[in-house]
This record gives C-alpha cells, structure tokens and sequence, in this order.
C-alpha cells in the first residue's frame, strides 16, 4: 500500500493565511505513515507508522501514534511486536478528546493456518432447495476450508481503549469486527460483525451480519440487527440486502440510531410502493420501544444529510429511469415532507450542487446555514457548475422556502478552474454569519498544477496558502483543448485533446495519436451529449496515464465520450457495436479534420471496460485504428452470465446480445495489433485473469499479431514499481512498432514531432534497439535496472 514519509502542521491564521510549518518529531526515520485523524477538539493527531519485526524475515506491523498538535511531538500508544493494529476492515476511532478505540491483532492468534498436503475432503455446493441464486463474476473469493481458516485468522480483531497516557484495556472476545462507531457523545458503540456460516459464492459483505449496540466501556446493551448470509440478492440495479441495513448514528443527536428497511423484500424487479422506510431510536430504548419512522420512499434510499429536529434532506434514485428526488422531512416534527429536487441523475446541467456542512462540538457534520444581515437563512450549495462550456464551479444561497438561489461565488472560466474544497468557517453548533465566511478553494490551469487558496467574506479577500511546484516542467506547455463535434446520429460528443509542448499542427503536421477511452450508458440523447469536465482542468499524469507519451511526440485525445444510449423501453446494449463505431468514427474524423492525426497512425486503448471497448473496436472498425491497447479487460461476456457493467439481464434473458458485444466471438476477425496486459490477481467482478488468457488463445489461433502480459501479484489496477515500469515498458514499445512508420529514437522516425528536449523524457528510457522480436520477449519479465 501507497504511504506518507512525513507530517507537518500549520495552524489558520485569522487572516486566512497560513503559519509556521511545524513538523512532527519523535517519529522513526524513515517513516510509513497512514490512518492519519484529528481528534474532536483538534488538538491531537493519531496515525499508524509501518514497522519492521525483529525476527530476520522482513514482515511488518502497524504501531499506533499520537502528536501532540502544539507542540509537534509524536509518541508511540502501542506497537509490536507487543500489541499492532489490525486494519483489514477498521483501524481505530476516537470516543473522545483522549481515547480512542482499537481494532488490534489478537495477542492469543498465533500462527498462520497451513494449507494440508492432501484434501481431506471434496469441495462441494449444493442448491438441493431449488433456490434461485444469481450472482456477478466475483473474483477473490473463499474456495474451501482453508480459505475460511485463514480468513478468520486475518481478520478476528481484539478491540482495545486506549488512553492517550498509552493505558490499555481489552475489550469484549476477538471476533471479525467490520466496524466500530462511537456514538456522537462518545458514550455508545455501534459495532458490526461477521458471522458464520460463510459463503463460497459471494463476497464477505453478504456473509451473515450482526450489528450490536455497547456503552462505551465495550458492556453489551442490545442487538440491532442479525442478518442472515445473502446469496440470494437478485441482479437487478437497485436490488438490496433484506432486513435492516445502513444502520448508523444520527450527526445531530448525541445519541440516536437510524436505518432503512426494504419493503420489496430487496428486488428491485418487484412493484411494491413504498420501496424503503427509514426510521430511528433513541438508544434509550428498549428492544422495539421507541422506533419511529421517518419517511416513506418510492424509490431506493440513497442518504441522508442530517441537519436538526425540524430539518434533513433524505435522497432517493432509481437507476431504470436515472430518476433522483431530495425530499425536506422534519425529523423531531409532525410535518409532511416536501420534495426540494426531482431531476434525472444524467441531466448535469441541472445539477443544484450538494450542501455544505458544518462541524459541530460532537465532532459531527450536519447541514450548514447561512444567515444573512436581514436574519434568514438558507443552506449553501457547492456544485460542479456543468455548462455547454465546461465546469464552472459556484457557491450558491437556497431559500428552502422558495427555492431562489443567490450565486456568491463562482469559478473564473477564462484560464483557470477552481472549485471549493471545504467550509472553514465553523461555528460549532450555531448557523454561519454570512459576513464571516471562510472558504478553501483550489486553483488550476492547463499549466499550472492545483494549489489551495483561502477565500474571505464580506471582501472576497484570496490569500494562497500552498506554494506546489509543478511535477512534470517538461510538459509545462503541453497544450489541452476541450473539442466538440457530432456522431452520425446527431448525439453530441466531446474529448480532451492533448498536444506535445510547443506542437503547431500548420507547422509540424499530423501526429500519432492515441485515443484512451471509456464507454459509459445513457437513457436521453440530450444529456448523453452534455459537457462534463473542463478544459481548464491541469493535467494530472498518472503511473500509467496515456499522457505521458506527449513526451514521445504523441497526441493524445482522452476520454472522448462514447455514450451507448437506450432510450424509453429499449435496452442500450441491444445496439452497443453500432454505437461504439459510430462514436469513435466520429472521434477519428474530428482529429484528422483538425490536422492533428493521420488515419494510419490513431492508436485506441483503454483500461477495464476501455479494454473491453478496446477489443471490440479492433473487431468492428478495423479501418480506423492501427493497433490497440487492452489492460485487465473481459473480452467474452457469456463467461460473465449474470449481468456485467450496467447490463441487467442474464445471457439467457438476451442471448444474442451478450454474444454480439464479445470480441472473443470475432477473434478470427481481429487483424491489427492488440497487447493484453493483466493482473494475474485481478480482484474485479467480471475481469479475471481468464479473459485475457483466453482471448489470447484464440487470438493466437487465428494469426493475429498479439502479446500477452500477466503481472504477478497485481490485481485490477497496477500497484508495484516493477510493475507500473514494466506496462509502460511494454505500452512503449507497442505504439512504436505499430503506430510509426519509423520509432522515434531513430535517426529516420518522427523526432520532428516534438521538442528535441521534451524527446528525452521517455517514460521508461528505453532504447528503440532493445525492442526485441515478440517471440523473444514473450513470458520475458524485464528487470527494473534495464527499463
């Protein structure tokens, strides 16, 4: 896992600026820092720092820390090899201002279960009941005993109080603990666990469930809920667990429970009105004493953004129809619900933006109210301010009353984007002044990388607090357009179009261009074509971004929108090739009408279901591109039965549409270049590593110029150097033998494309002459001092 090698605080001066930098001391060199938290009052900060066991064999544990913030000093609460941290699904929480509450390796766990030489029995499954149990391709999952043995050693965690004087005390018997939430007032516990028995066909969040209530000191109270194991949720969107489920702590009382129940039995394919029920208790309570229910919902719940007695915002969606509502309910109050926004979660550009919070003294976040000179208040929406234009971010006034909006802040559109980070005006349980207003926001541009600013009221007074350099000055002139144009049916599109430093298409012609992409589904051709995003956005580079080769003389046109559209009754799979070709010929066109690319150069990729995309397009639309790059795809979807991405239906419900989207059904028709690269521990549904190998197979098998890469020990995205350098490595040199006439490193390629100096930043510093043949290099795993 990715880790911090350091922590420094400054404290927010009234003026909005920041003080002087105070590092932590006391902490090991060198360090490995995560599960970074304030305390309530903000006084402390604990972490966990990686550190090594002294028994010769390299492994490490987690150790719990605290800093004091005005001083900067760092002292260890517990570490191993006495007593570590046991993270797999919770880490640590605060009760209060000097406590915190542990999850923690049991000191009594012992060693490692070892797998048996032989079986001692058959693996079996069994559906003699005749249930109907459909379930996605899930990957990671427990195959036999063993598998169950060592989960339960992994994950049993012993909870532990621990003062910040580093006094102990052990809590309740080790059990596999999911979570552990303090009360608001820090008196109560509201801890999950998973029971037995466990399943070998669905995910550890469907195994059976319990969620128990205990007062702070770990003493039992009561049970919440006891959830039996879920195989059986059907595959439909929108389908849930039975029973109660997103049990949690209201942020507006010191201590009282919520949830929702299903009323449909969790299938979303069931018409039953209404959907959900929410309620609450008091954990004053006693057993069903006391519940009382707070709002009826038609469709499914999808939170809640608590605010006080007279007033929460419950959300509600249902994906069929992308329909979305925000109703106003009174918790504490005998008043009927009002809808505030009833709007189609695709409409971008009638998104009204999300409320902002306040902190209060529990440590909580509820609803934050501004009140105005004339003494009313209203809720403070930030939004992402979609446009035909672009994003334009904004800070908006709501009368809840008459749903007039005042816009007091938005995103200057000429050169920069700037959008708000967080309210850091709190007024710990009373409304905001608008006068007093203190806003983080952050600034960027196409070259200029994102760096915080403070914004004060009532002068918009800006102060910049941060002082980043940029990451990649290469590339600090890289150009970066937002385009537009039309596919053949009319469907608006877009792209980021990416250009090297200094590029001057009358000048330097045409390019080779990679086109990196991910398809995604709509149900309205209008909203399918709004703009999302914008084109003063910086470019943030990834490990593996397609990015990086505008430093090998590439254009790059990223995430040009594919919109696979199904509108009214009909299902957007049902035509998902024609879509795709058409939209990616539109995309072609657009670059080489601009003079940016030529048709023999255009190379596509894409990443998971990009790969996907990717696969298809070399089967369907041969023509337009010269080679492909696929990462950790799935390429034949009848090995993904019931239901994959946003398909709803199994392969028997639609047969022939599951057979036309798999590239694998056309592999004799695949003739342009195509590398697969995959993780040979691919953990996501659908995409295992099987899909690759297969297609690689049958690829093979028809003559077509292909290259297979398995990562070891990866899993869906690419985590280990060797690894990221490897695929870079590996992408490198794929687009130079296919996508040029000559490779760039040549004293003949295409160096001309690009500043002399930006051609020296190769990704991975390759030579063009250490290309070996594919025959040579296939299986070959390239060490990291050769990349």
């Amino acid at each position: 896992m990715s880790f911090y090698t350091g922590i420094s605080i400054h404290s927010l001066l009234e003026d909005g600026s920041l003080g002087e930098e105070r590092e932590l001391s006391g902490i090991p060199e060198p360090a490995m820092i995560n599960y970074v938290s304030w305390s309530k009052d903000g006084r402390h900060l604990a972490f966990s720092i990686r550190e090594e066991l002294q028994d010769g064999n390299g492994k490490s544990m987690l150790g719990l820390w605290v800093a004091d913030v005005t001083t900067g000093f760092a002292k260890r609460l517990f570490g191993p090899p006495e007593l570590s941290l046991n993270t797999i699904f919770d880490s640590y929480s605060w009760l209060d201002e000097s406590t915190l509450i542990a999850c923690t390796i049991p000191t009594s766990r012992g060693e490692e279960p070892k797998k048996p030489r032989t079986p001692i029995s058959p693996k079996i499954q069994a559906n003699e009941d005749g249930k109907v149990v459909q379930a996605r391709t899930y990957q990671d999952l427990l195959k036999d005993k063993h598998d169950s043995d060592l989960f339960d050693f992994y994950t049993t965690s012993q909870l532990v109080i621990v003062s910040l004087d580093g006094y102990k005390t052990f809590v309740q018997s080790p059990a596999v603990y999911t979570s552990v939430e303090p009360s608001p007032d820090g008196n109560y516990l509201l801890v999950s666990s998973i029971q037995k028995p466990y399943s070998y066909i669905v995910p550890c969040g469907r195994f059976p469930k319990r969620v128990e209530l205990w007062t702070s000191k770990g003493e039992f109270v009561k049970e919440i809920c006891s959830l039996p194991l879920a195989e059986d949720i059907p595959i439909a969107f929108n389908s849930v667990r039975k029973g109660r489920r997103s049990v949690g702590w209201r942020a507006d009382k010191p201590a009282s429970l919520y949830w929702v129940e299903t009323q449909d039995g969790g299938d979303a394919r069931v018409e039953v009105c209404p959907r959900d029920i929410i309620y609450t208790q008091s954990v004053g309570s006693k057993d069903n004493d006391g519940i009382r229910m707070l709002h009826k919902l038609d469709l499914r719940y999808g939170g809640i953004i608590w605010g006080d007695d007279s007033f929460a915002l419950v959300y509600e969606s249902w994906y069929k129809t992308r329909k979305t509502c925000t109703w106003i309910i009174s918790p504490e109050e005998n008043r009927e619900a009002i809808i505030l926004f009833d709007r189609s979660s695709e409409d971008a550009y009638s998104d009204p933006g999300t409320p902002m919070l306040r902190r209060t003294s529990f440590g909580t976040y509820v609803l934050a109210w501004v009140k105005k000179d004339d003494g009313k208040k209203y809720l403070l929406l930030n939004g992402h301010g979609a446009t035909p234009e672009g994003d334009i971010p904004f800070l908006d006034l709501l009368d809840v009353n008459t749903k007039e909006k005042e816009r007091i802040w938005q995103s200057s559109k000429e050169k920069y984007y700037e959008s708000v980070v967080a309210l850091m005006s709190d007024c710990a349980d009373s409304d905001l002044i608008y006068n007093q207003l203190k806003v983080l926001f952050s600034r960027e541009s196409q070259t200029e990388r994102p760096q915080y600013y403070m914004l004060l009221w009532p002068d918009r007074q800006i102060k910049q607090i941060t002082h980043f350099p940029h990451p990649y000055p290469q590339l600090v002139d890289l150009k970066k357009e937002l385009i537009k144009y039309s596919r053949a049916d009319g469907v608006q599109l877009s792209a980021s179009l990416y250009t090297p430093p200094n590029y001057d298409p009358a000048r330097d012609g045409p390019l080779p261009l990679i086109v990196w992409s991910y398809p995604g589904e709509f149900k309205n051709k209008e909203m399918a074509g709004q703009i999302r995003g914008s084109p003063n956005e910086f470019a943030g580079i990834g490990s593996t971004s397609p990015l990086l080769w505008l430093s090998r003389g590439f254009a790059v046109l990223d995430g040009p929108t594919i919109p696979i559209i199904g509108e009214g009754n009909d299902e957007a799979n049902d035509s998902y090739v024609e879509q795709l070709v058409a939209s990616a010929e539109a995309a072609v066109n657009e670059v080489i009408r601009r003079g940016v690319a030529q048709a023999k150069s255009i190379a596509v990729g894409g990443h998971s279901y990009g790969a996907f995309m990717t696969a298809n397009l070399l089967a369907h639309a041969p023509h337009l591109f010269c080679c492909g790059i696929a990462r950790a795809g799935a390429y034949n979807r009848t090995l993904t039965p019931f239901g994959f991405q946003n398909e709803e239906r199994t392969l028997w419900e639609a047969p022939q549409t599951y057979i036309n989207m798999s590239p694998f059904m056309l592999a004799n028709k695949i003739k342009k270049p195509l590398l697969l690269i995959h993780g040979e521990e691919d953990n996501n549904s659908g995409t295992l590593t099987l899909q690759s190998e297969r297609f690689f197979s049958a690829l093979k098998g028809h003559g077509a110029f292909c290259r297979l890469v398995l990562l070891p020990l990866e899993s869906h995205g690419f985590s280990a150097r060797e690894s990221i350098m490897h695929v870079l490595w590996e992408m490198d040199r794929w687009l130079q033998k296919y996508c040029l006439e000559q490779p760039l490193n040549s004293p003949n390629g295409c160096s001309n494309h690009a500043d002399p100096a930006v051609q020296q930043l190769s990704p991975v510093g390759i030579d063009s002459k250490e290309c070996a043949s594919s025959e040579e290099m296939r299986g070959t795993w390239r060490p990291l001092s050769s990349l």
